[in-house]
C-alpha cells in the first residue's frame, strides 16, 4: 500500500496522512492515532527518500559508536539500546550507528551532521566538560545526552538518574547499621556517573564524621572480572571494609566470587549493596544471598531518550530541559549490622 492508497482509504489528504505519520504537532492526536493504526494494520511504511523530500526529515536517530580493540560490548549499552529500539520501532523511527575510532570521533560527528543522515543524535557515557556535547550543541542538530557532564558553560537536554542520591542513601543505611569502614567498587571514574556516585558515598560518610578513604575505593570498567579483582584487593587488606557499595550487578558477580574464595560470607563478614539496571537475565534476588540494590531501569531510560528525541524532531520539544530520575533503594538479605 502506498501513501495515495492509504489516504484514499482514510478519506484524508496525502499531506495530512504524511504529517500524522511524521508526528507534526498540528495534526490532532485522534487523527494521528487513526492514521498510525491503519498504517500498521495494512503494513504501510513510508518510503525513506520520499519522506525526506516531503518533510525534510530522515526519520533517523543517530549514535556515534566508539570502536577499537579497547572497546568492549557493554551489556548496559545493549539494554539501553533495546529500550530505545522498542520506542523507535513503534514510532516509525530508525537508528543509525556510525562507528568511529576515538581519534576520529569529532570528524564522524561533523560528517553525520553535514550529510543530513539523521534528524537527531544522542550521546552516552558523558565525561567532565565533554567535547562531544559542546560540538553537537555548536552544530545545531537536535540531541539528548544520556547522563550529565559538568564543566560546560551552557545548558543542554539530558536524561539521568540520581546517582549521587542513590549512593548517598545506600551508604547512609550502612552507617545506620554501624559500619564505619565502607568501600566503593565504582565504574570508570572518568565518566560523570561514577564521579556522582563517589560523591554520594563521601557525603553520607561525612555527615556522620567519617571519611571515604582512598584505599577503600576501586574504579574500573564494570565487568565481573574487574569486580572480582577489586573485591579481593579490598578484602585482603588489614583494614578491610565491612560494607561495600558496588556500581553494577555484573561487578557484584565478581564480588560474590571473591568473598567465597576468601572463605568469607555475605552479610556475616561484609555487607553489600549494588546498583541494579534491571536486567531481565540477571536478577539480584537470584544471587546466593539476595542482593540489596539501588534500582533504576536502563531500558526505560533508553525508551525515554527515544521519546524525547522524537518530540524534538517534530518540534514538540525544544530548549535544554534536564530530567533526573529518582532511584529506589531495595533492601534484601545482603546487609547486616557491623560486627
Amino acid at each position: 500500500m502506498n501513501l495515495k492508497q492509504l489516504s484514499k482509504m482514510l478519506e484524508l489528504s496525502q499531506t495530512t496522512v504524511s504529517r500524522a505519520l511524521n508526528g507534526y504537532p498540528e495534526v490532532s492526536e485522534e487523527t494521528r492515532r487513526r492514521v498510525m493504526d491503519a498504517a500498521k494494520r495494512h503494513g504501510y511504511r513510508p518510503n525513506p527518500s520520499a519522506r525526506r523530500l516531503a518533510t525534510g526529515k530522515a526519520g533517523m536517530i543517530g549514535y556515534v559508536l566508539p570502536t577499537g580493540a579497547a572497546v568492549d560490548i557493554d551489556p548496559h549499552f545493549v539494554e539501553f539500546l533495546s529500550g530505545l529500539g522498542d520506542y523507535a520501532r513503534g514510532h516509525e523511527l530508525d537508528l543509525v550507528l556510525s562507528p568511529a575510532d576515538a581519534a576520529e570521533e569529532e570528524t564522524t560527528y561533523r560528517r553525520v551532521v553535514a550529510n543530513k543522515q539523521v534528524d537527531a543524535l544522542y550521546i552516552s557515557a558523558p565525561r567532565r566538560a565533554d567535547r562531544r556535547i559542546a560540538l553537537v550543541h555548536q552544530l545545531g542538530i537536535p540531541f539528548i545526552v544520556h547522563g550529565r557532564s559538568e564543566g560546560l558553560d551552557f545548558d543542554y537536554p539530558f536524561i539521568d538518574i540520581d546517582n549521587e542520591g542513590a549512593f548517598h542513601d545506600a551508604t547512609r543505611l550502612f552507617v545506620q547499621l554501624g559500619h564505619k569502614r565502607v568501600g566503593l567498587i565504582n565504574g570508570d571514574d572518568t565518566q560523570t556517573f561514577a564521579i556522582f556516585r563517589e560523591r554520594g558515598v563521601s557525603r553520607a560518610l561525612a555527615s556522620s564524621g567519617l571519611a571515604l578513604e582512598p584505599r577503600h575505593v576501586r574504579s574500573a570498567v564494570m565487568t565481573e572480572e574487574n569486580g572480582y579483582r577489586a573485591a579481593r584487593s579490598l578484602l585482603e587488606a588489614a583494614d578491610a571494609p565491612t560494607a561495600i557499595v558496588c556500581s553494577s550487578l555484573h561487578m557484584s558477580l565478581g564480588v560474590v566470587r571473591a568473598v567465597r574464595d576468601l572463605n568469607l560470607s555475605i552479610p556475616g563478614d561484609v555487607s553489600l549493596i549494588s546498583h541494579d539496571d534491571v536486567f531481565p537475565w540477571l536478577k539480584p534476588e537470584n544471587f546466593p544471598v539476595p542482593l540489596s540494590t539501588t534500582r533504576s531501569s536502563i531500558r526505560s531510560a533508553g525508551a525515554r531518550v527515544a521519546e524525547r528525541l522524537a518530540a524534538r524532531i517534530s518540534g514538540l520539544e525544544d530548549g535544554a530541559r534536564g530530567e533526573v530520575w529518582p532511584v529506589d533503594l531495595v533492601v534484601r538479605g545482603s546487609i547486616a549490622g557491623a560486627r
